[in-house]
């Protein structure tokens, strides 16, 4: 999954391109991924969330995906110093749940492992699920792009390329936090040593004079899960309208993520964290393309640069970006 990641990363990230984004107060600075993209009371919605045609003004360019991928990794990076109180309520509810799980990991993992040893069949299910969490993700969404330009669907179209910035950014936040946790998982278990300790969160390596891998010590949160939801977010937020595509997408992603546990890869608590971030992310992510599709149809338009690029120090390679507004 990590070296999928970063090829996408290297990819999008590496590509040295002045790109000019939409009025900066609206798009950019002002962005809130955890506030909806509506109009003000009383004034006809400029573009219809709940209708399939919006997609039809706001085709997504290159240069549109590129701004918009950069402003979805600004916005998760800004969104906890412009939370409301309402969003710091959920985030310690979900810390609180996080807090009780975490009497739970070591028990069902427990449980996990049984019920893997016990039938062997399930081992080949397990492992091809988690795979739709990485590589695999990328073929399925591949597929809904190839339907959408056959079938000249602007909306699968659009919800694809949303999905997959969902994916790169989701994937570019659950890295940052396995770097800054540093949390041993489950399968870093030592034969005639004790079982792998749930409680054990190393911290930024480079506070401890080491440099990051990508072992035993990357944890949490769950990527594949991460990805699974920030993506089936997308899907089931773009068509909320049909019941069966929400369900299908979330219990897909929440397969992937009991896979992680199955496959001794994760504890509970990474894998909810995981969902947790996807669906924010996921959510950011339609929120973020909605507004700019509001703002395009209003003609209301300002440059602003953006630089993406690869820095190298200490031995890793990280993504770089420069806002100018």
């Amino acid at each position: 999954m990590k070296l999928f990641y970063s090829a996408i990363l290297l990819f999008v990230l590496s590509v040295p391109a002045r790109l000019h984004a939409q009025k900066t107060d609206s798009l950019v600075k002002d962005l809130d991924s955890m506030t909806k993209a509506e109009a003000q009371p009383g004034v006809r919605p400029l573009i219809d969330v709940d209708k399939d045609e919006y997609t039809s003004q706001t085709n997504i360019t290159p240069k549109t995906y590129f701004i918009l991928l950069g402003t979805d990794m600004i916005q998760e990076v800004k969104a906890p110093f412009h939370a409301s109180k309402k969003t710091w309520i959920k985030v310690g509810l979900f810390a609180a749940l996080e807090g009780a799980l975490f009497f739970a990991d070591k028990p069902v993992q427990r449980f996990s492992a049984n019920l893997m040893k016990n039938n062997p069949g399930f081992n080949i299910v397990s492992t091809q699920i988690s795979h739709f969490g990485g590589a695999y993700e990328g073929y399925v969404l591949a597929g809904f792009a190839a339907y959408g330009l056959i079938f000249k669907s602007n909306k699968v179209k659009t919800t694809t390329l949303l999905a997959t910035q969902a994916y790169i950014t989701a994937g570019a936040m659950s890295y940052a936090v396995k770097y800054l946790t540093s949390r041993q998982r489950p399968n870093a278990l030592i034969p005639g040593k004790p079982e792998p300790d749930n409680s054990v969160f190393k911290g930024p390596p480079v506070l401890r004079g080491t440099s990051f891998g990508s072992g035993f010590n990357s944890s949490f949160p769950s990527g594949h899960t991460t990805a699974a939801f920030s993506a089936a977010t997308v899907f089931a937020y773009e068509y909320k309208d049909q019941i069966l595509i929400p369900v299908i997408a979330y219990a897909s992603a929440a397969l992937v993520g009991l896979s992680r546990i199955t496959e001794n890869a994760h504890w509970l608590t990474d894998v909810a964290a995981g969902a947790a971030l996807g669906y924010v992310t996921g959510k950011q992510v339609v929120n973020n393309y909605h507004r700019y599709a509001r703002l395009k149809a209003s003609g209301q338009q300002k440059k602003v640069s953006v630089l993406f690029n690869l820095d190298y120090a200490n031995g890793v390679l990280m993504p770089g970006m420069v806002c100018k507004f």
